[in-house]
């Protein structure tokens, strides 16, 4: 115990700037190292602005109940009777009873912060904690006999008398058709990729590797209409802690934008290949895309911690790099593959942003085809 409360103080010294540079240094390399210091370095901030809004609410509360008192003793009003300023109260009630109900609740906001930090200062959890972001389409039969209704309803591709069995998000990697995705997504031996538009397409899967969890399928469809380019680039470079990033993805039927930052330049148990963000993130956001502010490819989404909400680790870009250059140069299949160099939507808003990048999202939906 005497050690928590002595990594609280070390965590409130930084926050507030009272370190010493040396230490404070020290204290940032330990967090880029220590993907549970710096998640307790987070909610630790969480908890003080929680505390800090509660105080300025409670405060408004005061100077509230001030001025009705005052304007009692003034006459002005009078409690129980009806007065020539009832219209006014009311008013007034409905312009802050907003701001009063927040400061009622806040007490269980901070509750569940302070039971956030706790769960940090437990034992690193295993991979068994980790929930993997693909859709389980066979585990929730009510919604996959509901979506194959519809399905049919619009003459899909999927064949007849076949099951989805699980399914995600992709994005290409080359205008040419080849997208990216994660190797849990794909559960079956064939899949059909759907744009923003509902316009569906056959897909092969040309490529998995489930060590790495990486996919690639290549869409072979007549009705794709290949892009002349795309807007974005796969960064190879490290993000900087506390980076605003965002993704796209189908949790569900339509597209949907989720930002959050980066919280750690290292996955579950310190893992490099992966890094840890604060994103809000729900199964089929597996396999989407993750942007910094240039609209630069970071990381590929994969998986979120079962005991901590919103922590969700993201495999580097530049490790899909590397698998991607390997494929060039050993696969004859994807000797052609052109990978984007430049982001053509940098320094753009963020609404221009997405925009350009919607139309290279897919929702990947995984089936068994008989082989026969």
């Amino acid at each position: 115990m005497n050690e928590d409360i002595l990594m609280l103080q070390t965590i409130e010294r930084y926050l507030d700037g009272t370190m010493l540079p040396d230490e404070r240094e020290y204290f940032e390399q330990l967090r880029k190292n220590t993907s549970e210091i710096d998640q307790m370095v987070v909610e630790h901030s969480m908890f003080l602005q929680q505390m800090h809004g509660f105080k300025n609410r409670q405060n408004f509360k005061h100077s509230l109940n001030g001025v009705h008192d005052k304007l009692l003793a003034q006459g002005v009003i009078n409690d129980g009777e009806e007065t020539t300023f009832k219209g006014k109260v009311i008013q007034m009630y409905h312009k802050y009873k907003k701001d009063m109900a927040i400061a009622a609740s806040v007490g269980g906001v901070i509750a569940v912060v302070i039971s956030g930090l706790f769960t940090y200062f437990s034992p690193v959890v295993s991979s068994n904690k980790l929930q993997q972001l693909s859709i389980e389409f066979a585990a929730i039969k009510k919604n996959q006999q509901v979506q194959g209704s519809i399905i049919n309803e619009v003459k899909s591709k999927l064949p007849k008398n076949v099951n989805l069995i699980s399914g995600g998000t992709g994005f290409l990697i080359d205008a040419k058709g080849f997208i990216i995705t994660n190797a849990h997504v794909l559960k079956g031996n064939s899949a059909i990729v759907v744009n923003n538009e509902g316009d569906e397409f056959n897909a092969d899967i040309a490529f998995i590797d489930t060590k790495k969890d990486i996919a690639i399928l290549k869409i072979k469809d007549e009705d794709f209409k290949t892009h002349k380019s795309l807007p974005y680039s796969l960064d190879k470079h490290n993000v900087d802690l506390g980076e605003e990033i965002f993704t796209l993805g189908f949790p569900k039927n339509d597209i949907t934008y989720t930002q959050g930052y980066l919280s750690s330049n290292t996955g579950l148990d310190g893992d490099t290949s992966s890094y840890q963000i604060q994103m809000n993130s729900n199964p089929g956001n597996s396999g989407g895309p993750v942007f910094n502010k240039n609209g630069e490819v970071v990381g590929v989404l994969s998986s979120k911690q079962i005991q901590a909400d919103g922590v969700t680790f993201v495999i580097k870009s530049k490790n899909i790099c590397s698998v991607l250059d390997d494929l060039k140069r050993d696969d004859t299949a994807f000797s052609k593959l052109k990978l984007p160099t430049s982001s053509s939507i940098k320094g753009k808003d963020r609404k221009t942003q997405v925009k350009k990048i919607e139309d290279c999202v897919f929702s990947v939906k995984a089936y068994n085809r008989s082989l026969k």
